[in-house]
């Protein structure tokens, strides 16, 4: 037993805790148990204890003893409840079982296609855009990420099929994401959340009995799922597959979305690097030309603007664990049954990390800085560890490709300068947001200018000398969950 004291507790009413002050704010109230009592506190949710540890090394403990001393797949409960058992909702060994299967179709020649598909989805959107107008960018592309993910993830077909009934029960199951409540008490939000599940489910069966009844007529990554098969040569049943694709067109849209509108929204905020993101753009993509692997990775002004949105703006912004036993944390033990919390839109913005942590500088990412660099957990916007995000490729991918065609196309300006976070208990994004947008003039055909960083490459990829080119930086090179 150790002898090293609880964190110490953050002020609050002393019946009801901190659980209405979480609902209402829970980075506010995350910033100020850190900014009062450091990066070690406790908090009281629902009438249990909670520790928050906010820092790159209480991040690595956070990350490695998942599955050893932290259980993932308890605070889960709410996701499990809102997709069913798969992934990280599962208990360790369905994870382990499940992880091969969840990771194959985002590497190769998948992977090459997915990106493909994101240039043939981003073109069309911008194509329906006309020569200049207004929209609102948090909407339009929260569609064009959930395009996107239909195509990619389950195929042309389903894409042209699903209409937006589809995805409205996707923004109820959203709305119903509770981590403080038992997810099946008999309330309206888990009643319809429980309606918009089965009404998914009733949509996908009749594709998958039709894909197993046709495997040769497919060949995109729902089929992979479907032909997939666990090591000891089992198929994966309906109920598994229903679970797997439910999560995984959950992931594929809810998280990208917010991400995708925030990086736009940060280069128009600050048009000095956004000068250095069209000029590449200008020098190395022609119009026109196939957007591949090798070059997302020579675009690397945009590649880091995305990564500092992933550090400001993270998607996931509160990541959670059960301690299965006692645990320490810097000078404090979190006791066994305790929930714990990470934060990293606090800790990603921590000074002993990140120069001016509050600044937009995606420079930090660049070769002579390289701060994401001084500790392998510093950023954990996509998880990290064993459960580091299986997608997260392919969330790159489609940001890079959403923000250089955009600006490569059109002149773009903020009509809302000083967009809020909008924060429910699914992912943070942008409120609503106006831009006024005008087509650039088609320019004349040209040579591709070879610098060295389109044979290069990314610096974050010079050390991977066997690095596919289907793969873009992955700027840490393991393979998010929550």
């Amino acid at each position: 037993m150790s002898m090293k004291p609880t964190p110490p507790v953050l002020a609050g009413p002393p019946l009801i805790g901190h659980t209405l002050q979480f609902i209402k704010d829970s980075e506010g109230l995350l910033r100020r148990g850190f900014e009062t009592l450091g990066p070690v506190f406790a908090i009281k949710l629902a009438g249990k204890w909670s520790a928050v540890v906010i820092g790159a090394d209480y991040q690595q403990t956070f990350f490695t003893e998942t599955d050893k001393k932290l259980s993932m797949h308890k605070t889960y409960k709410f996701l499990k409840a809102a997709l069913g058992e798969v992934g990280f909702t599962g208990p360790p060994e369905v994870y382990t079982e499940q992880r091969p299967i969840l990771h194959k179709p985002f590497k190769g020649e998948k992977a090459a296609n997915s990106i493909r598909i994101m240039q043939i989805e981003v073109q069309r959107w911008l194509d329906s855009l006309g020569e200049q107008g207004e929209i609102e960018l948090t909407g339009a592309i929260n569609t064009l990420v959930q395009n996107v993910a239909s195509h990619a993830l389950m195929g042309k077909d389903f894409r042209d099929r699903t209409g937006p009934e589809f995805w409205k029960n996707y923004l109820i199951i959203g709305k119903s994401l509770d981590p403080i409540l038992p997810p099946h008490l008999p309330l309206p939000k888990f009643i319809r959340r429980d309606q918009a599940k089965n009404r998914l489910r009733t949509i996908l069966r009749p594709i998958i009995a039709e894909r197993r009844a046709n495997p040769d007529k497919y060949d995109d990554i729902l089929q992979e799922y479907v032909n997939a098969r666990y090591k000891d040569g089992r198929a994966v049943d309906d109920e598994t597959l229903l679970s797997l694709i439910l999560g995984l067109m959950f992931a594929g849209h809810e998280t990208t979305a917010g991400q995708a509108a925030w990086t736009i929204i940060q280069l128009l905020q600050h048009p000095e690097y956004l000068h250095l993101v069209q000029q590449e753009i200008t020098t190395l993509l022609l119009p026109d030309q196939e957007i591949n692997g090798k070059s997302l990775s020579s675009l690397k002004h945009v590649f880091w603007a995305v990564q500092e949105t992933t550090r400001l703006h993270p998607s996931a912004d509160t990541l959670i664990r059960q301690a299965e036993d006692d645990i320490e944390f810097g000078e404090y033990v979190v006791p066994k049954g305790w929930t714990i919390f990470i934060n990293p839109g606090i800790a990603q913005r921590l000074p002993e990390l990140f120069t001016d942590p509050n600044r937009y500088d995606p420079l930090r990412f660049g070769p002579d800085r390289a701060e994401d660099r001084h500790h392998r957990f510093s950023i954990a916007g996509f998880g990290g560890g064993l459960h580091k995000c299986a997608g997260m490729n392919f969330a790159n991918n489609e940001m890079m490709t959403i923000t250089t065609l955009l600006f490569q196309q059109f002149d773009v300006e903020l009509i809302t300068h000083n967009p809020e976070v909008t924060r429910d208990m699914g992912a943070s994004r942008p409120e609503k947001t106006f831009i006024r947008y005008r087509r650039k003039a088609k320019e004349p055909l040209r040579e591709v200018e070879q610098h060295a960083e389109l044979t290069t490459g990314c610096p974050h990829l010079q050390t991977r000398k066997t690095q596919p080119e289907t793969e873009s930086c992955p700027i840490n090179h393991d393979i998010h969950s929550a």
